[in-house]
């Protein structure tokens, strides 16, 4: 046990006097009756039975039944007065771990591979379980340490008031016995500490792959994550096993101090009859190690191993002050937010932050017509898959820079934000641009800030410092502003809300028919499209088969009753449909086999205008023209070539995926291009 730790329960136990006088009052009635049960029996058969005076042998077992009794009541009245220790105990710990947890909650960063609500959970775990643990082991060995303080004291005045020759025969053992104990306890806590963390590593670990079972199987990660989680099953083996060996002390312990007293009294019988002790006050002995005694030091042992061990290691955890972190200067959401200090770029190379770098200028898509359709070879338009030119949807006319060209669809200027204002940031400087008609995957471990970055670029929220723009103007406006401009057509300024759609990872849909779900997003200024639109955006993102079961266009949408990945159909179809230049797709195919996810990924990269796509299989991240890895300060994006050059996650990430064929044809074809 550590210093800090005996010197802080001194503290606690001081701080409460009346508790611990009353505590030792009252076991003051448990030693007597301690003294009684041996001393009361022997006189009996001493004075009484063996002396052929029944009535004197009978009042003195009914004296022993008094003691009984008084010590019943001195029991009962011990376990208030623990409790009166343990439960302020528990307030204690309950106002640091809120503490702590609070703390740990504006300041903590999501690491990578772990969600947001691990913090969280872990002040959970401490509030709910770590906390009771240490009350019940806090009072397991304030009641376990006092029984066998009571016992020893009730016993040795009985044994020295029966016959000091007996002390002779129980002392040596008994104190071989808990010398055994006192030396082994320490090992014996750590190898318990041990123990307890290998378990929680365990289960964090086995946790953490639970979570990213999805980005484990996208990766093909699944040896490397088969292999940890062994890793961690054979050191909480390894760790039991030590907690085994170092618990055979115990037993040790135990024979020493509490059995083989027994056996020396019974060998050495003859010998203190000689010395003059009588067969009531060696049976008087016999009472007091085998009724007194030794459940006693069975006690000690098992408690203050078991329970002082579980003890040691659950306050420690949750002693230690507040975690006070570096933090940063809180920002205030809005464009006039002081700039954060020293903030780490995202993306330190220029060159490679930028999806529109003049080097790779050869290797970006055609250019996005007035019409969000593709030019093609020689210049010739060609319109997207799965839609004629007659009833290709609507679309807002992508705005114009100077000299004609197109600006950027979406650029970001040292972006950082922060879920509030004195938490690290989620994203920290972050410079992006993507050209018009682009077409870029985004992708991080969990927690690295993918959605963040699609909810800033939609617009849902503001950053922290910085500016995100869409097609050269703000991506965030007033209610007010917004609807003005849809309602008006004017761009000045101000972005509406037909400039970008976002699908997100859970799709919404509602009761109504199949066209009212795909026409939703459709401006209201707009004329209604024609079945054969919606049919084509349908056919498009591949969820034909599930318009049919639903009966058409025509048919009822009930929301329960449709799966996971079809609802994200819909939504897909629905977003395809959509006058909005930039598409934002928040891992939207997640729940659609890699084959369906690849052809609505490519049925948006057709469709005209600007892909940005979350990607959580590495597979979206070669059908992209470029790919953002978040990494924090080893934020980089580039093609997939040029990351897994410069990009040690990118090639973590890639390591273990094995490409479907066609796939790899693109990878291959695409590798010749840039060569």
């Amino acid at each position: 046990m550590r210093p800090g730790l005996v010197r802080a329960g001194l503290r606690f136990l001081r701080r409460r006097p009346a508790a611990l006088w009353a505590l030792a009052g009252w076991s003051v009635l448990e030693a007597a009756h301690t003294f009684a049960l041996g001393f009361a029996l022997a006189r009996a058969l001493d004075a009484g039975f063996l002396a052929g005076r029944p009535a004197t042998g009978l009042w003195w077992l009914a004296a022993a039944g008094l003691g009984l009794l008084v010590g019943a009541l001195g029991t009962a009245r011990v376990y208030r007065q623990v409790a009166a220790l343990a439960e302020p105990l528990r307030d204690t710990l309950v106002r640091r771990v809120v503490e702590r947890g609070l703390c740990e909650a504006v300041t903590a960063t999501v690491a990578p591979g772990r969600g947001s609500g691990d913090a969280g959970t872990s002040s959970v775990s401490r509030l709910t379980h770590q906390v009771e643990i240490a009350r019940d082991s806090f009072a397991g060995v304030v009641m376990v340490s006092r029984s066998f303080a009571v016992s020893l004291a009730g016993t040795l005045a009985g044994l020295a008031a029966l016959a000091p020759p007996l002390l002779l025969v129980v002392l040596p053992p008994l104190a071989a016995g808990l010398a055994v104990f006192a030396v082994t306890l320490r090992p014996l806590a750590r190898r318990q500490r041990d123990f307890l963390v290998a378990d929680e590593e365990l289960a964090t670990e086995a946790g953490t792959a639970v979570r990213a079972l999805r980005d484990v199987a996208a990766c093909g990660a699944r040896q490397a994550v088969r292999g940890a989680l062994r890793r961690r099953v054979d050191a909480e083996r390894r760790a039991a096993d030590a907690l085994a060996y170092w618990g055979i002390a115990r037993a040790v312990a135990l024979g020493l101090g509490g059995r083989l007293p027994l056996v020396l009294l019974l060998a050495l019988a003859p010998w203190l009859l000689r010395q003059g002790v009588s067969a009531g006050e060696l049976a008087g002995a016999l009472t007091y190690l085998t009724q007194a005694l030794l459940p006693a030091l069975q006690g000690l042992v098992h408690g203050l191993g078991g329970a002082g061990a579980r003890l040691t290691v659950v306050i420690g955890r949750l002693l230690p002050g507040a975690p006070e972190p570096a933090m940063p200067e809180p920002v205030a959401p809005g464009p006039s937010a002081p700039k954060p200090v020293a903030p780490v770029p995202a993306v330190p190379d220029p060159a490679a932050a930028r999806a529109s770098a003049p080097d790779a200028s050869a290797h970006r898509p055609p250019a996005l017509t007035e019409h969000g359709a593709h030019a093609g070879p020689g210049g010739a338009r060609r319109p997207p898959r799965g839609a004629s030119a007659a009833h290709r949807p609507s679309r807002v006319p992508v705005p114009r820079g100077f000299g004609g060209a197109p600006p950027p669809a979406l650029v970001l200027r040292d972006v950082s934000f922060a879920y509030g204002p004195a938490a690290r940031p989620v994203l920290c400087g972050l410079d992006l641009e993507v050209p018009a008609g682009g077409h870029l995957a985004v992708v991080g471990p969990s927690g690295a800030g993918k959605s963040t970055l699609a909810l800033l670029v939609a617009g849902l929220l503001r950053p922290s410092y910085g500016e995100v723009r869409l097609s050269g103007r703000t991506a965030t406006a007033t209610a007010t502003a917004t609807a003005t401009a849809t309602a008006t057509g004017s761009a000045d300024g101000v972005l509406p809300v037909e400039q970008r759609v976002l699908i997100p990872q859970e799709s919404y849909v509602f009761t109504g028919s199949v066209r009212e779900n795909l026409s939703c997003l459709l401006p209201g200024h707009c004329p209604p499209l024609p079945d054969a639109a919606l049919s084509s955006a349908v056919e498009a993102v591949g969820a034909q088969a599930l318009v049919r079961r639903l009966g058409g266009l025509a048919g009822q949408v009930e929301a329960a009753a449709l799966s996971a990945g079809e609802r994200q159909q819909v939504a897909l179809a629905r977003a395809y449909l959509s006058p909005a230049p930039l598409a934002v797709l928040d891992e939207a195919g997640s729940q659609l086999d890699p084959a369906a996810e690849e052809r609505a990924e490519s049925a948006f990269a057709q469709r005209g205008g600007t892909l940005v796509v979350i990607a959580h299989r590495i597979s979206s991240a070669l059908r992209a023209d470029r790919v953002l890895v978040l990494d924090g300060s080893r934020t980089r994006c580039g093609t997939h070539r040029e990351l897994l050059a410069c990009s040690p996650l990118y090639r973590d990430l890639t390591a273990g995926w094995a490409p479907h064929p066609l796939a790899a044809e693109r990878q291959a074809a695409g590798e010749e291009r840039t060569g």
